[in-house]
């Protein structure tokens, strides 16, 4: 699993672990049943505090992409459905010309809402 934590993005780590894991499961990358890293082995990983992992996998728990349960670690859920493979798709043209064209991940939000 790659997981980046970037000082310059404007996000709080716990929100990018958020958004990176959400990404991940949206797009198939993670499935229903595939087991996240341990809040401990995560935070240690990517070289933050376990409470900004746990914060992360809180948020992905209200948005029922993942389940956790003492003993059996973290999952993500059976009910987390990857989106149709054309959309990843076109969500991966729209990031690549977006980064080719200089454009920061709020700039490429700005447009996509504005055609939405």
């Amino acid at each position: 699993m790659i997981i980046t934590i970037s000082r310059d993005t404007g996000e709080s780590p716990a929100e990018q672990v958020h958004g990176q894991l959400r990404g991940l499961i949206t797009t198939g990358h993670l499935l229903a049943g595939d087991r996240l890293p341990s809040v401990r082995q995560l935070a240690s990983d990517l070289g933050i505090a376990p409470g900004t992992v746990a914060k992360a996998y809180r948020l992905l728990e209200e948005d029922g992409l993942i389940t956790s349960r003492i003993g059996s670690g973290t999952r993500v859920s059976d009910a987390a459905l990857p989106v149709a493979g054309g959309i990843a798709e076109a969500a991966r043209v729209l990031s690549s010309a977006a980064k080719a064209e200089g454009l920061t991940l709020a700039d490429a939000q700005r447009v996509l809402r504005a055609i939405w």
